[in-house]
């Protein structure tokens, strides 16, 4: 049993992770809508942190059971491997933010998570039906927000094609704040629960769950605050990659791309399964651009991004580990 204040520590430690996690991520939520011009950078933040904070009304919080017992062995849980995680998230997203690549909060702290339980007790310690799903998403969410964003494309356009050019402009413009905000309610609801899943995991290896594990709900608001706060201060580099760098986006498609990520975030998160927002937005982007011409997305942007994507789980996964043995070797100090 660790002190109170150790405790205190590591928390404000993971909901730091969740601030950054919204800076980082805010591109998710809010390059689609700014880029189309539809709202301002400032009225876009505010909105996406609204629908952030907002999406533990609508979700419950099977994400968050996945990570806390889902990933890695809960029993093998201590302070020292929750600073491990934490610390190899941070690490990435960080160095990600810095290059402006829209790399995955998600799997940056599932890396860590995985990295500081092996660090601690070997192989067995990772629960490899978990991590596997984990895996087949990073292949599967942006496939499915392309293919759900490419459908909405032919879907609108044949909708609209009655329309003069400035009346569909004028209709998909307001759907845009519809969209946006169903994006940003499913990035609150899966990305903030992975903080929760992981902060209920110390709670529970420290004994503070004698009525089994669950998630807390001043746990809950922490997390959806802590993210929400993050989402309003922006994150402007990637902002720009995601928003221009892939492909030019009109409002139609930025509708498209919105609603496609939506719906992939909304059955992710109500199966349970930690995806990767940024995956899921950028298929969907990618995938509106490649409808109106495979030419028409920037194909070497959209490869580099790739390679940030497969490297995330083990680059955190490694500093996790790292983080676990000095962590460890203080405590014994």
């Amino acid at each position: 049993m660790i002190s109170m204040h150790l405790l205190v520590a590591l928390i404000a430690i993971a909901l730091a992770f969740d601030f950054l996690n919204g800076l980082h991520d805010a591109a998710n939520s809010i390059a689609t809508v700014v880029s189309t011009r539809v709202l301002s950078p400032v009225f876009a933040v505010f909105w996406a942190a609204f629908f952030n904070f907002i999406a533990f009304m609508v979700f419950g919080l099977h994400v968050a059971d996945t990570m806390g017992k889902g990933i890695i062995d809960a029993n093998i849980v201590d302070p020292s491997v929750i600073f491990g995680a934490l610390i190899g998230a941070i690490f990435w997203n960080v160095l990600t933010w810095i290059y402006g690549i829209p790399s995955s909060s998600s799997h940056a702290l599932i890396g860590g998570l995985v990295g500081a339980g092996i660090a601690k007790a070997g192989f067995g310690a990772v629960i490899w039906s978990g991590l596997g799903t984990v895996a087949l998403f990073i292949v599967l969410s942006p496939l499915i927000g392309l293919c759900l964003a490419g459908v909405l494309v032919i879907i609108s356009a044949w909708a609209s094609v009655r329309a003069t050019p400035f009346a569909a402009d004028r209709r998909f413009r307001v759907l845009q704040f519809v969209s946006s905000s169903l994006f940003s309610l499913g990035h609150g609801g899966n990305d903030a629960q992975k903080t929760m899943g992981i902060i209920a995991v110390l709670l529970y290896s420290q004994g503070h769950m004698p009525e089994g594990f669950h998630v807390p709900f001043w746990v809950v608001i922490s997390c959806q605050a802590a993210m929400g706060l993050g989402t309003l201060s922006g994150g402007w580099r990637i902002v720009k990659t995601v928003g221009s760098k892939i492909t030019d986006l009109k409002p139609i498609q930025g509708f498209c791309a919105e609603t496609g990520g939506a719906l992939a975030l909304f059955g992710a998160t109500f199966l349970g399964i930690p995806v990767s927002t940024t995956h899921t937005i950028i298929g969907a982007v990618v995938g509106v651009g490649a409808m109106r011409r495979t030419s028409a997305v920037r194909w070497g942007t959209a490869s580099n991004i790739v390679v940030a994507w497969v490297i995330t789980l083990p680059a955190a996964a490694l500093v996790g580990g790292i983080f676990y043995e000095i962590a460890a070797l203080l405590g014994k100090g």
